[in-house]
């Protein structure tokens, strides 16, 4: 019996499930540390079910040392990652092991399978100081435990002096709160258990606020079925763990649940929807990107998809419309009751078929931005299975109007690619640059053979956006994709993106953030500003989305440099220590913490100690 995607990976997960309780998943202390000088210090924190939740850092002590020559202030990039083991690997060896059918041979399965064991999750700290004898090298490795299996996800999109590092586990429901104050050490002050989020589960990203607070994406229902009580007195009812509604979540520095409110809008269009189980009132809520503008009081989130209906087959999940296509504004002119105000369903483009709707431009919302000077009002919002990009001008209308404003087939061409279109490519990242200039993007690429034998896939790579002219065009934007021929060449209209430069990344990226600080003159880093200078001259990107759907990534991070006029290259002297090419390497055998092998690296902050930033 041959096993599909789907079997396959419900067989690895189902095994997982097996060996732990059968005592055959040992959770190992202490593998021999890859370095004697090894300088551990842990913190703790107490979770809300009464036990100790810790930060363990490994802080190579010769790299430290060897950082600190010449005396220069340190900036550093933050790795939130996750331990490869036999249930992320298992889906690609399971058709080899099982040749006779279904019976498992648990022993011959873990001894087969590479990194079979789960071991912790971490935040690795790397060297990013331009000239710094150890650039590009892990100086520490902060594992957190007694959770495993976290599946590290996203933190928030760019750090700020004074924010707390909030960071989600996808499969464990749980939201970390770091401190990170004294890098390359770092501690942990507090975390968010599934238990304190009954309204929610699968967080997803986070937006810091001025005050210290949070606001959370938590993408799947709440974690018992049936209606549920919210604080400001609405009831939905829900499917129940990782099925809808989702809702945003506030949390205080030390991840504190501060309000729960639901992202569900009685009454809102489904039309293109459905929940699985079905749902009495159906519901396309499953917030997965967010991003405030706090000077106009708006905050807004994009729906991805119904998260548990989709994580064991991306490609062929029961229904497309489990993938969604709308995007939510919200009032948060009081910061701790947020309310929501619009649902947008994203309109279809000229390449939307009635018999395949996951090809649909709107498809699977991914992410979204927001533009960030003050006479700019817009947001922009991505789609991971459509691979299009959105705008509306004006994010505090009663009706935010959207258009798709760019197809990725667009970029997919400046590379050569001859597979068109560009839908079901992964997009992912999208964030404008401070001075409003450009749109950076990320896209994983389409595997081949998604549309058929004859599929020869998309490439995966980083964009950016001339995006000057669509926000002088104020409330009056003429782009919009509407007709076959735009999706390769382009937008018609004058103020439709334009290609500013492009980065091709083998192994395709997912995620990214923005390097926004300088060294000054005074010998410290000051952040870069939004303003009509702020030039940002890096970014960093990471190739990797979540092994057990499928797309995986070859755990690489990259800096690529980013030239006055959005050029992008890749930053070859960001190198890795082993190997000593561009990029780097998550796919190791050890690490400061020990002999685990291969990580999963998803989302980086670029992060400035307190005693080096003015």
């Amino acid at each position: 019996m041959k096993l599909g995607r789907s079997e396959g990976s419900k067989l690895a997960v189902a095994i997982m499930a097996l060996l732990v309780p059968l005592g055959l998943v040992a959770l190992p202390d202490a593998l021999p540390v890859a370095n004697a000088g090894i300088l551990e210090k842990v913190s703790q924190a107490i979770g809300g079910d009464g036990k100790n939740y810790f930060v363990k850092n490994h802080i190579d002590k010769g790299l430290q040392a060897k950082s600190a020559t010449g005396g220069s202030r340190k900036e550093w990039l933050l790795v939130w990652a996750g331990d490869e083991n036999i249930a992320d690997t298992a889906v690609k060896k399971v058709r080899t092991l099982l040749p006779g059918g279904l019976s498992v041979d648990v022993p011959t399965l873990v001894k087969d399978v590479n990194n079979a064991l789960p071991g912790p999750d971490f935040l690795a700290v790397i060297d990013a100081t331009k000239g710094s004898p150890t650039y590009g090298k892990v100086v520490n490795t902060a594992t957190v435990g007694p959770l495993v299996e976290n599946e590290p996800h996203h933190m928030q999109y760019i750090w700020h002096k004074g924010d707390k590092i909030f960071a989600g586990g996808l499969f464990s429901a749980a939201t970390y709160a770091f401190d990170v104050k004294k890098l390359p050490e770092l501690s942990i002050s507090g975390i968010s258990l599934p238990t304190n989020t009954l309204g929610g589960s699968v967080p997803d990203a986070y937006w810091t606020l001025k005050d210290g607070t949070a606001y959370g994406t938590y993408m799947g229902g709440p974690v018992a079925p049936g209606p549920h009580l919210y604080a400001d007195g609405q009831t939905h009812i829900s499917n129940g763990f990782a099925g809808s509604p989702g809702e945003v979540v506030r949390l205080d520095g030390n991840a504190k649940n501060l309000g729960e409110f639901p992202a569900a809008k009685h009454g809102e269009d489904t039309s293109e929807c459905v929940n699985l189980p079905a749902l009495v009132e159906t519901t396309c809520a499953n917030p997965h990107g967010i991003q405030v503008r706090e000077d106009l009081n708006r905050m807004v989130t994009s729906d991805y998809a119904e998260p548990r209906n989709i994580i064991l087959d991306p490609v062929k999940a029961p229904s497309p419309f489990l993938r969604r296509p709308t995007v939510r504004t919200w009032d948060i002119s009081d910061r701790a009751h947020p309310k929501l105000l619009t649902v947008s369903t994203l309109p279809k483009g000229p390449r939307s078929q009635k018999d395949d709707p996951l090809r649909n431009e709107n498809r699977a919302v991914m992410e979204t931005t927001v533009t960030n000077l003050p006479d700019h009002k817009g947001a922009f919002a991505e789609t991971m299975a459509g691979g299009a990009i959105y705008y509306t001008p004006d994010i505090t209308a009663a009706e935010p109007q959207w258009r798709e404003v760019f197809d990725d087939t667009a970029a997919a061409k400046k590379l050569g690619a001859d597979q068109f279109p560009a839908g079901n490519d992964g997009g992912g990242w999208v964030q404008t640059s401070l001075d409003d200039k450009y749109l950076y993007h990320a896209v994983v690429g389409r595997p081949a053979g998604v549309y058929g034998p004859d599929d020869k896939g998309s490439p995966g790579y980083i964009v950016n956006l001339d995006i000057q002219k669509l926000l002088a065009s104020g409330n009056s934007p003429q782009c919009n994709i509407s007709e076959i021929d735009e999706i390769t060449a382009g937008g018609k209209e004058s103020d439709c993106p334009a290609v500013a430069g492009i980065q091709p990344i083998q192994g395709g990226p997912h995620w990214g953030t923005l390097d926004n600080f300088k060294l000054g003159e005074d010998g410290f880093y000051h952040e870069i500003t939004p303003g009509p200078d702020a030039h940002v001259s890096r970014i960093a990107t990471s190739n990797y989305f979540v092994a057990r759907t499928g797309i995986d990534g070859d755990h690489k991070v990259c800096i690529l440099d980013v030239d006055p006029k959005g050029g992008l290259s890749l930053d070859t002297k960001f190198v890795d220590e082993n190997h000593g090419t561009p990029c780097v390497e998550f796919n190791r055998q050890s690490w400061p913490h020990g002999n685990f092998g291969n990580a999963k690296p998803h989302s980086e902050l670029f992060v400035v100690a307190d005693e080096d930033i003015k």
